[in-house]
């Protein structure tokens, strides 16, 4: 079974504002909500892609149960932790300029429920996938992905972590199986500005000597590169396709990545199933069907 955990899911208000105005009312020509989180939206991909799994997090409030319900929409198989303070953050996303993003803090995470959770994952067993992806509540300390993947360290489980920064390094320790960090966030970790796939590779390598298996590397309009846990590079140019709304295509990839290596064990495949479900949600107004990312991988294999 694959697990995904999301530690601040969301509520995603997507909108259109024409003409913004700094100062000003602005209304919005467009609006759309969805349940929103890194490993969500890998949740809810993998089961487009007849991907069986389990969303794992925490909610909390009137937002938290919007989103349950959304997750539910969407066909998720989901068991959600309940906070009895707070509410679930609500990110404001708007389309057309240039990506703007205002996300909110989410809600303090009590030690009690964490247990809650290390006891759930305790349950993975041998064969099981873990995703771990995005950000984390400030009530919870930065070791906390490296200290779930200890626990299921002996136990042949496949860890895939897209995170930033301390959350993804503190990780590579326990030998995940795939990391999916975007160029800028590479470029952070080694004080280094990535512009082109040529230039990632040997920054993918370090990853890999810090302990990584596979690194997949998110480049927008200049596509993505993977550097294998045999040695072997995978590199491409984007689908050709019309930018529509980006948010969601980086958990898209690692959701594609992941089926297409599950379907048949071979890495040039996956990277291509992950480069075609990134460049389908890419394309489209929310995340890509089946249908969308097959259509997409069609014209890169």
């Amino acid at each position: 079974m694959i697990y995904t955990v999301t530690f601040n899911p969301s509520l995603d208000y997507t909108v259109s504002v024409e003409e913004f105005e700094l100062g000003k009312t602005n209304r919005t020509s467009s609006e759309e909500m969805f349940p929103g989180g890194k490993g969500i939206n890998v949740s809810v991909v993998l089961h487009h892609l007849g991907m069986e799994n389990t969303a794992l997090g925490f909610l909390a409030g009137f937002v938290g149960k919007e989103i349950e319900r959304k997750v539910a929409e969407c066909g998720v198989h989901a068991e959600f932790i309940h906070l009895a303070e707070g509410n679930s953050r609500i990110n404001l996303k708007i389309k057309n300029i240039d990506g703007t993003e205002i996300n909110g803090m989410g809600p303090e995470i009590p030690e009690h429920k964490l247990a809650a959770l290390r006891a759930r994952i305790d349950q993975l067993t041998e064969g099981d996938v873990l995703v771990l992806a995005g950000s984390i509540p400030r009530s919870i300390p930065t070791t906390i992905y490296s200290e779930l993947m200890e626990r299921l360290a002996d136990r042949n489980i496949l860890f895939i972590v897209d995170a930033e920064r301390e959350l993804l390094t503190d990780a590579l320790r326990y030998r995940p199986f795939l990391i999916k960090p975007n160029n800028h966030e590479l470029g952070e970790i080694f004080h280094v500005t990535l512009h082109t796939r040529e230039e990632v590779v040997p920054y993918a390598k370090r990853l890999q000597e810090m302990g990584a298996r596979n690194v997949l590397v998110s480049m927008s309009a200049q596509g993505a590169v993977l550097v294998d846990e045999n040695g072997n590079v995978h590199e491409s140019l984007p689908p050709k396709g019309e930018l529509v709304n980006a948010v969601g295509a980086g958990d898209s990839m690692v959701a594609g990545f992941l089926a297409g290596w599950l379907s048949c064990r071979d890495y040039h495949h996956a990277f291509l199933m992950g480069l075609a479900a990134g460049s389908a949600s890419a394309f489209s107004e929310s995340l890509a069907t089946g249908e969308e990312v097959e259509a997409v991988y069609r014209t890169i294999c």
